[in-house]
């Protein structure tokens, strides 16, 4: 990708930084809102289904809009199957084995562990597309795989080992499915566009989350407080619908380059709100494990740019 024409204009830059920041840190708040719906014993798929519930009217609008758009490739037969399949892989899927995992894991491990995607799409590029990992690449996985076995050390000395492995897998599966899908997904996007995309993949999504909710729980578990729909809303509005088109826009204003270095944000954004909102230690090895999971990511960020 090449950067050669962008010519955001004087104002450009810091409307810029400011939406990817904002992106960052909104997509960091899902995990507290998680967690703090959790506290009102909603289960993973009832939760899901109403973010994506809330967010399917947005989406909906986005994909309405590219779809008329005067310069708006139509889709071809094989683009439907792509979309199909990065919609279940990259939102749906990766999306359920984050809940899944919240149930078990702090939001700072959490986040932390679904920063580690860059480095899964290393590994996957080279596995599946030949591409080999030099000694940066390497480096860079040591220190990202460091830091994240110094958090979960941390965490396992505060709460025990009692789900504490299992929610670090799913939320590790979800990573990697995240990965894979942004693996799959260049040719597709190069075609599409990263808006339209993603907004046909979170209508595939959601529509596999609502189905797997009308299929395995009855009416009655929608019978939730209030401040679960509240915190449903806030997550589909703040920590869904708004970064994706904040960081799509950034993307246009600075560059993806600049945009994902900006959003290195996000884990230590998670890891304050987590202490300000529920109650979440934080200690020298996590700072530590977190400055060594951002010190891996860009290298590899760096490094490709």
């Amino acid at each position: 990708m090449t950067h050669a024409t962008f010519n955001p204009g004087r104002h450009g830059v810091p409307l810029g930084i400011l939406l990817a920041a904002l992106a960052a840190i909104g997509f960091s708040g899902k995990a507290i809102l998680v967690k703090l719906a959790y506290a009102d014993a909603v289960d993973p798929v009832t939760l899901l289904a109403l973010r994506m519930l809330f967010s399917l009217p947005f989406f909906l609008a986005a994909a309405v809009w590219k779809r008329n758009g005067a310069d708006t490739p139509p889709l071809r037969n094989r683009d439907y199957g792509a979309v199909i399949l990065l919609g279940l892989i990259g939102y749906y899927l990766s999306s359920l084995l984050d809940f899944m995992g919240l149930q078990y894991i702090s939001a700072g491990l959490e986040r932390l562990i679904l920063f580690l995607y860059p480095t899964l799409v290393v590994l996957l590029s080279a596995a599946f597309l030949r591409r080999p990992v030099g000694l940066r690449e390497a480096i860079a996985l040591l220190l990202s795989y460091g830091g994240i076995a110094l958090v979960f050390l941390h965490d396992l000395a505060r709460q025990g080992g009692d789900g504490l492995v299992l929610g670090a897998a799913l939320v590790f599966a979800s990573t990697l499915t995240y990965a894979a899908y942004l693996v799959g997904v260049g040719a597709v996007v190069a075609r599409l566009g990263a808006m339209r995309l993603t907004a046909y993949a979170m209508l595939v999504a959601s529509a596999a989350v609502l189905l797997q909710f009308a299929l395995t729980h009855p009416w009655s578990a929608l019978a939730l407080p209030g401040r679960v729909y509240l915190l449903a809303l806030a997550m589909a509005v703040f920590s869904t619908v708004l970064p994706v088109f904040m960081l799509s826009a950034s993307i246009r204003m600075i560059g993806a380059g600049h945009t994902a270095l900006i959003g290195s944000i996000g884990p230590v954004a998670t890891i304050v709100l987590a202490y300000l909102f529920l109650g979440e230690p934080v200690s020298v090895r996590q700072v530590l494990g977190a400055a060594l999971v951002l010190a891996g990511v860009l290298v590899i960020s760096l490094w490709k740019r």
